[in-house]
């Protein structure tokens, strides 16, 4: 490799690895759901369908969160709705929901070349119900949202956009050998995530 390019490389390589986030210890199981809520910027969201031909089974669907800017974590994955997405439509009938985030999501499994199966690949299920945001959290779900999905702000306004937020009733994690661990919504809230490890300059 020419050594023109060996320190330009170099200087990726290391940029990259110092953004590898550092997870919270497996034993400190709030901290680690937290961890995973604030890393992840999309989650898989099952509702109970109203529409034929599945109606009153579980259906899956993508969803953009936020749990607040980076490294500004709340714990509450907020989200940007419209009427017109049929999961919101079963949630009008419906609330209740189940919410899923995995580090598979971030380069945290890819580094340690985890599968996306393994339990060292840390994954949260939240349970819960979805419900519309008002007032003065508006503001802070709009700069959760658009801060780390800046595209929203261009969506089209025909089509109701609204914020909302996924109020937790229990939190159940794996991330280790020996089965799914349960946290409370107040253990959960009460504990601080990690942050991303600030980027180093290089010494080359």
């Amino acid at each position: 490799m020419s050594a023109v390019f060996l320190p330009a490389l170099l200087l990726l390589l290391g940029l990259s690895v110092a953004s590898i986030p550092t997870i919270p210890p497996h034993d400190q199981v709030a901290r680690v759901a937290r961890f995973i809520a604030h890393q992840c910027d999309w989650a898989s969201m099952a509702t109970i369908s109203t529409h034929p031909p599945v109606v009153g089974q579980p259906f899956s669907n993508v969803f953009s969160v936020s749990d607040g800017p980076l490294n500004s974590s709340s714990g509450v994955p907020y989200l940007y709705l419209t009427p017109l997405d049929v999961s919101v439509q079963d949630l009008q009938n419906n609330s209740q929901a189940s919410l899923s985030m995995s580090l598979a999501q971030t380069n945290y499994c890819r580094s340690h070349e985890f599968d996306p199966q393994n339990p060292l690949c840390a994954h949260i299920m939240l349970s819960g119900s979805v419900q519309k945001v008002n007032g003065p959290e508006v503001d802070f779900a709009n700069a959760s949202l658009f801060s780390r999905h800046p595209e929203m702000i261009s969506w089209p306004s025909s089509h109701n956009w609204f914020f909302a937020k996924f109020n937790i009733t229990q939190v159940w994690v794996l991330d280790y050998f020996g089965g799914v661990k349960i946290v409370s919504p107040d253990e959960y809230f009460k504990a601080s995530p990690s942050i991303k490890i600030p980027l180093k300059e290089s010494n080359l």
